[in-house]
C-alpha cells in the first residue's frame, strides 16, 4: 500500500471544525493501521511542486509509528502542487503493482494524463479533502483573502452576489472536473469533508470497490 499525500499550502484551510491538513493525516493513519493489520507493506510519498519526502514500503508498528510522526509534524519546503509529479514519481519508483491512495483537494491542473497512466500501473484511488467554506463565500462585507499556495492577498467584497455566484460557479466547474478526470481514467474515489465523519466514505468507497 502507497499513500501519496499532498502537503502543499491549500492544506491549511479549513473553517468549523478541522483543517483539511488535519483530516489528512486523520485518514492517512487509519489506512497506515489497516494495511498493517492486513500483514501489508505500507509507504507514503510527501509531496507539493515536488517530491517532499519519500518513505519506503515497510511493514510493523515501528514503522507505522514512524508514518504517522512525519505525517503530524512534516513541514513542506514548498507551498505549491504537482500532482503530475507525483503521481510520476509513483509510477517510475514503485515497481510492484500496489494499492496507491492519492490524498489530496486537487486544487491542480494537468494531471489527467499522469493519473491515467499511474492507474494502469496501481490500484490507484483519489480521496479528495474539502471544506464546505472553499465552495461558498459567506456575505460579511469586505475581507482579504491569501492564496495558500502563492501567499498572494487580495481584498474581496463578499456582499456582491455577483462576486459570491460567480466564486460558486468556479467552484463548482472545478468539482466537476475532478470528477470527469476521476471517470475517465478509471479511478475509484471518494469526497470527504473537513464538517463531517470520514469513516463513512471510506466505507461507502470499499464497499462500491467490493462489488467489483
Amino acid at each position: 500500500v502507497i499513500l501519496v499525500i499532498d502537503v502543499s499550502g491549500s492544506k491549511e484551510f479549513g473553517s468549523v471544525n478541522q483543517l483539511k491538513k488535519d483530516v489528512i493525516t486523520e485518514v492517512a493513519a487509519v489506512l497506515s493501521f489497516s494495511a498493517i493489520q492486513n500483514n501489508d507493506k505500507i509507504g507514503v510519498i510527501f509531496f507539493s511542486d515536488k517530491i517532499e519526502k519519500f518513505i519506503p514500503p515497510k511493514k510493523g508498528k515501528t514503522h507505522i509509528l514512524r508514518i504517522i510522526r512525519e505525517l503530524i509534524n512534516f513541514e513542506p519546503d514548498n507551498k505549491n502542487t504537482n500532482i503530475a509529479e507525483a503521481l510520476k514519481f509513483l509510477t517510475n519508483a514503485i515497481k510492484k503493482r500496489s494499492i496507491a491512495f492519492l490524498i489530496s483537494d486537487f486544487i491542480d491542473s494537468d494531471y489527467e494524463d499522469a493519473i491515467k497512466i499511474a492507474n494502469r500501473k496501481h490500484d490507484l484511488i483519489a480521496l479528495r479533502v474539502y471544506d464546505r467554506r472553499e465552495a461558498e463565500i459567506p456575505s460579511i462585507g469586505m475581507i482579504k483573502v491569501k492564496d495558500a499556495e502563492t501567499g498572494k492577498q487580495i481584498w474581496v467584497d463578499t456582499s456582491s452576489k455577483i462576486v459570491r455566484d460567480n466564486y460558486a460557479k468556479w467552484w463548482n466547474i472545478q468539482t466537476l472536473k475532478q470528477k470527469d478526470i476521476f471517470s475517465k481514467s478509471g479511478v475509484d474515489n471518494a469526497s470527504i469533508s473537513t464538517q463531517q465523519d470520514y469513516i463513512k466514505p471510506l466505507i461507502n468507497l470499499f464497499k462500491r470497490r467490493g462489488k467489483h
